[in-house]
């Protein structure tokens, strides 16, 4: 079998947030169909609200001036689309916090999150709890503040419960704060990390956390939030008007914002899926295959998504929407791991056979405990294929590197 970065224990997963009727399970379903089979999906397990999307990057084989033989991945024309994990929330309505809809199953999702795509209906079609509208009748704007507010309240509910005792307990030096609310925390993919540099980024004493006030927590809880949960918004239904107008206004609001037309995206993988077109995700055009097969009706839908999305936003937004939450918001880069470095292919003769999502700053040890425990136990020393250089175990990786390890252990 081969061994995967994106076990469920390790992969960064983005969730895909919004309230109902922004077009969030339109997002979800075309982000998660695959554009080709690939043998072997890096996930041991796909639970009803998970699916597998992609990042796309420019794949090193050409570089190299090689053929490869992806495993893990898909190589399409130069373009590796690698597959990552997304979780599809449950739709959000005000006051989820207090378990209203279905919120404690969105809060019970998000909280395994690593970073979140907020799709909101940048039309203004649908009001707060996801009704429909008039396009233009409710300012989007409002879904994004309540989405904050219902997360930082989610958090402060779980922390004030206990917070007196936490802050007296931090303060008699018995423990620091920043373990103790790691602790309390835990199973919310927020780490000690992200707990100092809130601390820091709020300008609050944790030394002295009995001072703090009720806004002091509030502002510290909110700033816990942008950096453990980071989110990018998806400007949803941009073929409507005034979507294109409210996504410069969506930008007032501090987050990255990307344009988006899930609805074109859907119908361009189905499309692509039957034959009917030449397509990959994130493409900003297409090729028709088969004339042919298509009806009246399906060419005219196919070229208006060319014109009013394609050509005017460059793409459908979808794509750039999940590279930019793990390229930007969750900080990854991509490595190519092989054995051979000349051939740069693996012990079955496969030419640059897998990618490596991984954090920024990841070393090359850490890689090679990626790949296999017993690789990683007895890393002696590894090599950077562009420059033949032998490396370190505390060597960090750079993104598109394609690294062979030595190890005194062979994985089994």
């Amino acid at each position: 079998k081969l061994a995967y970065i994106c076990s469920e224990e390790q992969a960064m997963m983005v969730g895909i947030v919004g309230k109902p009727n922004t077009g969030k399970s339109t997002f979800f379903s075309a982000a998660t169909l695959a554009p080709a089979e690939i043998a072997n999906y890096p996930f041991t397990t796909i639970k009803p609200n998970r699916g597998v999307g992609y990042i796309r990057t420019p794949c090193v084989h050409k570089e190299f001036n090689v053929q490869d033989n992806p495993g893990n991945s898909l190589c399409i024309d130069g373009v590796r689309l690698i597959p990552v994990e997304l979780i599809d929330c449950a739709g959000l309505v005000p006051g989820a916090w207090q378990g209203r809809g279905l919120g404690n199953q969105f809060l019970d999702e998000i909280r395994k999150a690593d970073a979140l795509i907020h799709i909101v209906d940048a039309a203004g079609a649908t009001d707060i709890e996801g009704k429909l509208l008039k396009p233009g009748s409710h300012d989007p704007l409002e879904d994004v503040r309540f989405l904050e507010v219902e997360i930082a309240m989610w958090l402060t509910q779980i922390i004030k419960r206990d917070w007196a005792k936490m802050a007296r307990t931090a303060e008699s030096g018995a423990t620091d704060l920043y373990a103790l609310l790691e602790e309390r925390l835990s199973g919310l993919s927020i780490k000690r990390a992200h707990i100092f540099e809130a601390a820091r980024k709020a300008g609050l004493n944790a030394e002295k956390p009995t001072t703090w006030s009720e806004d002091d927590l509030l502002k510290f809880l909110d700033t816990l939030r942008r950096i453990a949960k980071p989110m990018l918004i998806a400007g949803n239904k941009i073929d409507l008007e005034p979507a294109e107008q409210n996504v410069e206004r969506l930008k007032t609001s501090n987050y990255t914002v990307v344009p988006c037309c899930a609805e074109a995206e859907l119908a361009l993988r189905r499309a692509a899926e039957k034959g009917w077109i030449d397509y990959k995700p994130g493409d900003g055009n297409f090729n028709v295959v088969k004339p042919e097969d298509l009806t009246e009706a399906q060419n005219k839908a196919l070229q208006t998504i060319k014109e009013k999305i394609l050509i005017r936003f460059g793409s459908t937004g979808v794509q750039e929407a999940i590279n930019t939450a793990y390229f930007k918001l969750l900080n990854m880069i991509v490595v190519y791991p092989v054995e051979d470095v000349e051939k740069l292919s693996d012990h079955k003769g496969r030419v640059l056979p897998d990618a490596y999502v991984v954090p920024y700053g990841t070393t090359a040890r850490q890689l090679a405990y990626m790949i296999h425990t017993e690789i990683g136990e007895g890393f002696i020393y590894a090599i950077e294929a562009r420059e033949k250089k032998r490396i370190g175990e505390s060597y960090v990786l750079k993104d598109r590197d394609v690294i062979s390890i030595a190890s005194a252990k062979k994985r089994a």
